[in-house]
């Protein structure tokens, strides 16, 4: 009996929450298909928002999305290896970046906004602009990227280890085609996390990236992201909720597409270092 109760109670969580998705699903699509065409997504946005399309958000978007990816994977693997793999198991260092790790993970994005706006904005002078916004989300990616591949990564057997050693391996060898590909599975999970917290966020990028939603022609020209444009449209622009429910379907597509990407390149990637 408690057996089927407990069963029963896995269910009901699992239906509630599928449940909850679809309805939010279904009231974007019912409320922003009517406003979604071809024409939306490759023409420039017209008055304040309310008609014309939004391809130059989307082009900043994906632009300060790619920013904070490269300058976030690179940095968070390496100090995920160094957390796993070259401080003492225990230790009084490892222990205290973790805890670092842990609050920074939890600090309201806000907070990244001011420190964006007081570090790349002013300090390094690199003003409103698409460099300033990535930079901002490379560091919240970093503390969600860094204990899940570490832990993903001090999850992999010391069997493992040994057997590599045993077979006159390096450490960087055997942290490439044994270990990394191992921790592939939560390297990505953490990935995953990281870019749906980038590709959603709204006030770290109003102090950085700025409010602009005209076509950025560098790096260092400001642009407004897809979350911004939502926000403002259905907070500061009176008739845009029709383009504001259409623009955050394409916002759900997007990060759909971004993660089916990853955990593909993620597959892939974890066959060849297997196959090799």
């Amino acid at each position: 009996m408690a057996d089927r109760l407990f069963t029963l109670a896995i269910w009901s969580a699992a239906l509630l929450v599928a449940a909850a998705f679809l309805w939010l699903l279904g009231d974007l699509a019912w409320r922003g298909m009517g406003h979604l065409s071809w024409s939306f997504l490759v023409s420039d946005p017209e008055n304040a928002g309310r008609n014309g399309g939004i391809a130059p958000i989307l082009v900043s978007t994906l632009l300060i999305l790619a920013v904070a990816l490269t300058a976030a994977i690179p940095l968070g693997l390496g100090a995920a290896v160094w957390l796993a793999e070259y401080t003492r198991r225990g230790g009084a260092s490892g222990r205290s970046i973790r805890l670092s790790l842990d609050v920074l993970a939890g600090v309201p994005s806000i907070v990244f906004g001011l420190f964006g706006y007081a570090f790349f904005c002013v300090f390094l002078k690199l003003g409103f602009s698409i460099l300033s916004g990535g930079l901002t989300l490379a560091c919240m990616i970093l503390p969600i990227l860094i204990r899940t591949s570490e832990a993903g990564i001090g999850a992999v057997s010391d069997d493992w280890r040994r057997g590599a050693h045993a077979l006159g391996m390096t450490r960087a060898a055997a942290l490439w085609h044994i270990l990394l590909p191992a921790a592939a599975p939560a390297i990505t999970a953490g990935l995953l996390l990281g870019i749906g917290r980038a590709t959603a966020e709204t006030a770290a990028l109003i102090f950085t990236s700025g409010y602009v939603d005209r076509m950025p022609e560098s790096l260092s020209d400001s642009g407004r992201a897809l979350a911004v444009h939502i926000y403002d449209l259905s907070m500061n622009v009176t008739g845009g909720d029709q383009a504001a429910y259409a623009s955050a379907l394409v916002l759900i597509v997007l990060i759909v597409a971004i993660n089916a990407s990853a955990l593909t390149l993620s597959d892939r990637w974890l066959s060849n270092r297997i196959a090799t």
